[in-house]
């Protein structure tokens, strides 16, 4: 069976509804993992590298900061990915968020809080200054976009397609609920399954990390 690898948003875990709309829609076809990712970005690219390898998912999923992670990832790994409302600028929004804050979905570790301090804004920073380095000619058609024309939070489809080729829209916002995961990102998945039919780190031109 084949397997995906579901990223989450910020405020979110492994078990939002968008993760677990996918695994009960994809049941019995695919194989949905939805881990909860570690908050600091650099650590987050480091386990999902690591489960990557372990794993070999023939696609990356992302929503929101999941995308952004996933954009990375995808020439590293050898994964093609769609990103869900990427955000491409996590610095700029957690700028505004310091303090003490709470994830929206449960956690398998039981830990809800969380702190967004000046650190962890720099690591964001950071990555965002390198985070197209791995977009090649190879990569432009095989990381696809969906965008939320009623998003307000991420609207990043112009610096999407200065560097990918495959955009789509959904008439929802950021986070997509049950019902638009399974009328607009499910057939996605299934339809860049069929697109790529061999792992791509196979054919990818970049060793995979």
């Amino acid at each position: 069976m084949d397997t995906i690898l579901f990223l989450h948003g910020f405020f979110a875990s492994g078990s939002c509804v968008p993760a677990l709309t996918l695994q009960e829609a994809l049941a019995g076809k695919v194989r949905v993992l939805t881990p909860d990712l570690p908050l600091h970005p650099e650590a987050a690219l480091d386990y999902v590298r690591r489960l990557c390898g372990e794993e070999r998912p023939r696609l990356l999923v992302g929503n929101s900061c999941g995308s952004f992670l996933a954009q990375m990832l995808a020439p590293q790994v050898g994964v093609p990915a769609l990103l869900g409302n990427p955000h491409f600028e996590m610095a700029r929004f957690l700028q505004t968020r310091l303090g003490e804050r709470q994830y929206k979905s449960p956690r398998r570790d039981g830990k809800q809080a969380f702190v967004v301090d000046d650190a962890l804004i720099a690591e964001f920073a950071r990555l965002e200054r390198h985070q197209f380095d791995g977009c090649t000619p190879y990569y432009i058609d095989k990381v696809w976009g969906l965008f939320g024309t009623q998003d307000t939070l991420a609207r990043y489809e112009p610096l999407f397609t200065v560097h990918y080729s495959h955009a789509f829209h959904f008439p929802g916002a950021h986070t997509p609920t049950a019902d638009e995961v399974r009328r607009w990102y499910v057939p996605l998945v299934e339809r860049m399954l069929r697109a790529f039919p061999t792992p791509s780190h196979e054919e990818s031109p970049i060793t995979p990390a």
